[in-house]
């Protein structure tokens, strides 16, 4: 089975672990624990263009751009980059950092998440100034809403670009 390592980029607390657990684990912690560095999990997904072992890199919230100077992203085959739907500084650091991995990281697959959507009763806003190549997912890690869509359609896209 190929694998494809995969970022995980936001601010902190917008629930980027929480993502990664849901997806590994499928299941929602309430306890906070801030990542430190980088947490590294794996996650076999099947699409309909084949299986796929994702390397999902967790990376600590307070490296914002300077993630892109680190040897953390090297050999990346794509990110998700997460913002908070109820704090809207997050949606910012989001775009800063999506428009970031396409100027160090063209044509790897990008895709930006509104996560915690269960907490907004108006979920549907977009992140302002991502590039257009990043498709803009809205996800609860807390329900699961929006997550398994999220990774299977980025392993989906990695295998067809060959990434």
């Amino acid at each position: 089975m190929s694998s494809a390592k995969v970022m995980l980029l936001g601010d902190i607390g917008v629930g980027k672990s929480s993502l990664a657990r849901r997806l590994v684990f499928d299941r929602f912690e309430t306890d906070y624990k801030t990542t430190i560095g980088v947490d590294v999990m794996t996650c076999d997904v099947l699409t309909r263009e084949g299986p796929l072992r994702l390397i999902l890199w967790d990376t600590d919230g307070d490296f914002g751009m300077s993630i892109f100077e680190t040897v953390y992203i090297r050999g990346a085959s794509a990110a998700v980059v997460v913002a908070d739907v109820s704090r809207p500084g997050t949606l910012v650091k989001a775009a800063h950092l999506a428009r970031g991995l396409a100027e160090r990281l063209p044509g790897r697959e990008v895709r930006s998440v509104l996560n915690k959507i269960d907490l907004s009763a108006t979920p549907s806003c977009d992140i302002p100034g991502i590039p257009e190549a990043a498709q803009t997912l809205r996800t609860s890690a807390r329900t699961g809403e929006g997550v398994r869509d999220l990774f299977e359609g980025l392993a989906a896209a990695i295998l067809r670009r060959g990434l």
